[in-house]
């Protein structure tokens, strides 16, 4: 069998600065710039949980069945569909009693190289800690994790598996956990017209989008938070934006008046087909959060330092989202690995 993901990791050659040599000026300032967003060259995968093959393909396998729910009607993929950029599509998540949840179904796009905490609040200290929240949850799939490993003990061809990937057959919850976050940090971004520009190709993108660029990592300042390959700092930071009583990763840091209204920075692959955007799906469309940024949110003690009103003209921010857009993947334009069938993924 031969299973590839919505992407693996390309081997991808940085060729030069822009324009032929630079070395001083605007053009020299683009080429470093460029420098930042080299992708990497193999998938992190922690001590605690090494890659391996089977693992890995039990965590498809989990991923993608029904059975983990209470119902046996929903499963990991309902709210990460591949086709959406591994998130649903919608505003908010969707509940099992027909209505929606809170907050908004976060892609799993490169969730190898999120840093720290995760969740919108970071309620999750890791990757492994996060699927039982969903899995237990009452208005999600609704199944204990007792029940769980229950339903999967009785299935033999669960229990094939388990011994395949743990070398015994003993199904737990720790190892549902790791084969689930096995799968997932194999879900890799396709290579965009920007890392292909990245690559050396000056014909890949527009001159409005690299204008975009230039913004981005310069005036705009959305690079010091959504920099590098993956496009996120990973830390959570208050935009001006959220109001109320759901304090983000200030309900876990009460003493911290940073963290008051702090969401995490998501990435931004595939992030012109991602919206509803924001942590609670507030903002409906990419020009619309371009707007929120150039005018810098609400002022209060709370809002990052890195926001401030930007005062961009029309034209810089078509500039800007055109680059936005070139960060998205053509159809079947997978990078080279995440295939499940060879060793631990390498470039």
């Amino acid at each position: 069998m031969r299973w590839k993901l919505g992407g693996g990791i390309a081997a991808i050659v940085m060729l030069g600065a822009v324009c032929g040599p630079a070395t001083s000026g605007p053009a020299a300032q683009r080429a470093a710039w460029r420098e930042a967003y080299a992708p990497p060259s193999a998938i992190p995968f922690p001590e605690t949980n090494p890659y391996a093959q089977a693992k890995a393909e039990l965590g498809r396998k989990l991923f993608f069945d029904p059975i983990l729910s209470a119902d046996r009607d929903r499963a990991c993929v309902t709210c990460h569909l591949p086709n959406l950029a591994w998130a649903d599509g919608r505003k908010r998540a969707p509940a099992r009693n027909d209505s929606d949840m809170d907050l908004r179904t976060p892609s799993l796009l490169n969730i190898a190289w999120q840093e720290g905490r995760l969740g919108w609040d970071g309620k999750f200290r890791d990757l492994e800690s996060v699927a039982f929240v969903p899995i237990s949850a009452p208005g999600n799939m609704g199944l204990p994790a007792d029940d769980a490993v229950a339903r999967l003990s009785a299935d033999a061809a669960y229990a094939a598996a388990f011994a395949e990937a743990f070398a015994d057959p003993g199904v737990t919850k720790d190892r549902i956990e790791a084969a689930l976050a096995t799968f997932q940090r194999l879900i890799v971004s396709g290579v965009s017209p920007f890392d292909r520009w990245i690559a050396g190709d000056e014909t890949a993108i527009p001159v409005v989008a690299k204008r975009g660029f230039d913004l981005f990592n310069g005036r705009a300042n959305c690079a010091a938070c959504h920099g590098g390959w993956a496009f996120t700092d990973g830390s959570f930071h208050d935009i001006g934006t959220a109001t109320g009583a759901d304090l983000g990763r200030g309900r876990f840091v009460p003493s911290s008046e940073a963290l008051r209204y702090a969401f995490k920075t998501p990435g931004l692959r595939e992030v012109a087909g991602r919206g509803a955007y924001m942590h609670d799906g507030s903002i409906a469309t990419l020009e619309a959060v371009i707007d929120l940024y150039d005018r810098g949110g609400i002022a209060r003690p709370s809002r990052s330092p890195e926001i401030r009103p930007l005062n961009l003209t029309g034209a810089e921010k078509a500039d800007l989202l055109a680059f936005l857009q070139t960060l998205t993947a053509p159809a079947g334009n997978d990078r080279a690995l995440a295939d499940l069938t060879g060793d631990a993924p390498k470039p």
